[in-house]
């Protein structure tokens, strides 16, 4: 869905120029793409560690296959391991590490099959989510940095457009052409950073937040479970965020 917003904004500025009588062929323009594009890509490169760009690159594929999170299949298998725990204690949990579906629940079960106390379990979970979030940060930064610096560099391109047409003040017949395909740049410059890279980098901090949201949820139930509280406590910690009052 997020894709078809990109495409339903270009069409919005590629109908409006067709509207007004203007070819939307005159968009096309190679060198104004590379001086937008590329110089706010390699500023970028200069900004961030070579290990943010490519994993800025990589998450990018969230705009059209994001992680998944279901809160509610999540609170149903924390109040199983609660009831469980309550039942046949904690070591019993170690038969239902293999049905968490990710890493951070299946480390917590573990530890507390391992012994660990709730204050310890507590703050080694917010550790863990605390540094994944820092980790994650840089990705949407990369994109958020990358809007800043395009409309700059369409600027730029629109003024080495201007100093080609200027070569052209002895021939008029060419001049107009010359001037529309400066100002190209600029265009390229703004919808790159406000159709593109901003909503990227907003799309990937709200991915993010989901992220958190959901190991904070299961943080909260692994430190009732292993807290000793009953199954009723637990579902009323963890109905804060799946808005589900708990039965």
């Amino acid at each position: 869905m997020n894709l078809i917003g990109v495409f339903t904004a270009i069409g919005c500025i590629l109908l409006t120029m067709v509207l007004e009588g203007t070819h939307p062929g005159i968009m096309i323009n190679l060198p104004a793409f590379s001086v937008v594009v590329g110089a706010s890509f390699s500023a970028c490169i200069v900004q961030f560690a070579f290990k943010e760009v490519l994993s800025a690159l990589k998450h990018l594929t969230w705009i059209i296959a994001p992680p998944r999170f279901n809160l509610f299949a999540q609170a149903e298998l924390l109040s199983s391991m609660s009831t469980t725990a309550r039942q046949q204690g904690l070591l019993a949990l170690e038969n239902q590490v293999g049905s968490a579906s990710d890493d951070f629940t299946r480390t917590g079960i573990q530890m507390i099959v391992d012994g660990v106390d709730k204050d310890s379990l507590s703050a080694l979970l917010q550790n863990a989510i605390d540094i994944e979030q820092q980790k994650l940060e840089p990705n949407a930064k990369f994109y958020e940095s990358m809007g800043g610096y395009s409309p700059t560099m369409g600027i730029i391109g629109a003024v080495l457009g201007l100093i080609h047409a200027m070569s052209l003040l002895d021939r008029p017949d060419l001049l107009g052409p010359s001037i529309a395909v400066a100002f190209v740049a600029t265009i390229y410059g703004l919808v790159l950073a406000n159709i593109i890279c901003i909503p990227v980098s907003n799309r990937i901090r709200s991915i993010n937040a989901q992220i958190a949201l959901y190991k904070y949820m299961t943080m909260e139930g692994l430190v009732s479970i292993c807290a000793g509280e009953n199954t009723m406590m637990l579902k009323r910690r963890i109905s804060v965020f799946t808005g589900q009052q708990a039965d």
